[in-house]
């Protein structure tokens, strides 16, 4: 394929992504009356950051250099599939990144997310990377997608991120169970050296983590009842539980339901102004 075709092929892909979302899917709220389907240029490039210019001179396959960053950005604001991202990279003429996230996400868990709102819902890796998540689940913990790759982890956020300890009631008691739930996970992956990165990060970074990592207490998942005191919100108690990914046994899918009226009043409102979202 010649440059100019490639430019073309890549310009009629981001057109057809964009085309088949819908505002609400990313968290927009419908303005006007809209002639074409999908999102339009200037919504994607606000999502994605870039200017309204850049992402039109990219659909009219102008002469332009994509980033690897940039393809990453598109191609979890487009909702793009594991497959679609791979051509996306191509046509880009950029490397995947290798950075032992490649896990497919693919578009009926989606779709499941969107429909368990208000309920917070999420998509976790083997190594509790962040993949997934819906407007609710934003609404909770902060907007996940502000997050650098390595900070989207589940255990990552507990032990290092002030907020975090701020927003779940009993810390210490919730940061000890999740410990010692990761590491009954690390050695099942004994080795690897994704987790063995993750866990000497940890170690570095939190005291806690570090003095607990050393008791080597182990614990199987559980479903549990969890609270979290929400900085507009207030005291939110949520029932969660962990569900396999039939098209992928590494993924998980982590549900919280509200454990009372009270909480499930307050539920919608973690969605509102909210975007689901996929991790780089």
């Amino acid at each position: 394929m010649d440059d100019m075709a490639r430019r073309r092929e890549l310009a009629a892909f981001l057109r057809s992504r964009r085309e088949r979302i819908k505002p609400v899917d990313v968290g927009l709220a419908p303005l006007g009356r809209r002639r074409t389907p999908g999102l339009r240029r200037e919504e994607i490039a606000q999502l994605s950051g870039v200017s309204v210019t850049w992402y039109t001179w990219l659909e009219q396959a102008r002469d332009i250099r994509i980033s690897r960053q940039v393809a990453d950005t598109l191609a979890r604001n487009l909702r793009m599939s594991a497959e679609e991202r791979r051509h996306l990279f191509a046509l880009a003429q950029q490397p995947l990144p290798q950075d032992g996230r490649g896990y497919a996400v693919g578009e009926v868990l989606y779709r499941l997310l969107d429909e368990l709102d208000p309920n917070p819902a999420y998509v976790l890796g083997p190594r509790w990377d962040l993949l997934a998540w819906n407007r609710a689940e934003a609404g909770l913990i902060g907007a996940p997608d502000a997050l650098s790759d390595s900070e989207r982890n589940t255990i990552w956020l507990v032990f290092t991120d002030p907020a975090m300890r701020r927003l779940v009631v009993d810390w210490q008691h919730e940061a000890r169970q999740m410990l010692a739930q990761y590491r009954a996970a690390a050695g099942q992956h004994a080795g690897d050296p994704e987790f063995m990165t993750l866990t000497e990060a940890l170690r570095a970074a939190s005291p806690e983590f570090r003095e607990w990592w050393d008791e080597h207490d182990i614990a199987e998942f559980r479903s549990a009842r969890k609270q979290f005191e929400h900085p507009a919100l207030g005291l939110l108690t949520l029932d969660y539980t962990k569900l396999s990914a039939m098209e992928d046994s590494q993924l998980r899918v982590v549900v919280y339901l509200p454990a009372d009226a009270e909480t499930a009043a307050k539920l919608p409102l973690l969605a509102d102004g909210n975007r689901a979202g996929r991790a780089r």
